[in-house]
């Protein structure tokens, strides 16, 4: 069970839509100057402010200390994310892992540029036709949107499929409403 500060500070992620999330993300990979992947407290709270998603020194340190389950002064990049979208029901994620598993061609659990040739047609984005993209640089494209904000390496793992769509299942109340509209969107 979240905390009343994390879920707070969920809530406030949230408010700027389907991405807030993941945009949090990518304000902690700039605050990570070391690149260890993890944050001391201070660069946790200048993130927070940075993002303006500001809950206040003591709450801040409350969702700090909950996230540093081994007391080492640090929290892990990936574990602050996972701990901070918001709670799915199983029926969420299988439809979201259904929808994983079709990109994934090679069944070795990433999707890349290499799974999606004829998954995803390219030929009808406006780069592509205009000449500017490649039909990689378009799988490309699209691979990155889901890829993980600490580093667009042109691999998505099911994790990271998973963290862009919690985001989009926290603005639809209704599982049969989310469902429907993932096996749409990806025809399962």
């Amino acid at each position: 069970m979240a905390s009343d500060a994390l879920q707070e500070l969920r809530q406030l992620c949230l408010k700027r839509g389907a991405a807030g999330i993941k945009g949090l993300g990518r304000t902690f990979r700039i605050m990570d100057d070391d690149g260890s992947k993890s944050l001391d407290f201070q660069e946790f709270e200048k993130g927070l402010e940075n993002y303006g998603v500001s809950v206040g020194r003591e709450k801040a340190k409350e969702i700090f200390a909950m996230m540093d389950k081994d007391g080492s002064g640090s929290i892990n990049f990936g574990e602050f994310l996972e701990n901070l979208r918001p709670p799915m029901s199983d029926a969420r994620k299988q439809v979201i892992s259904q929808a994983f598993q079709k990109l994934d061609k090679t069944g070795d659990g990433v999707v890349t540029v290499q799974d999606l040739q004829g998954v995803y047609n390219s030929k009808h984005h406006p780069k592509y036709k205009s000449g500017e993209w490649t039909e990689e640089q378009v799988f490309r494209s699209f691979l990155d949107s889901f890829d993980s904000p600490y580093e667009k390496d042109g691999k998505v793992t099911l994790e990271e499929f998973i963290n862009y769509y919690s985001g989009v299942s926290a603005s639809i109340d209704i599982d049969e409403y989310f469902i429907t509209m993932m096996k749409n969107a990806w025809k399962l």
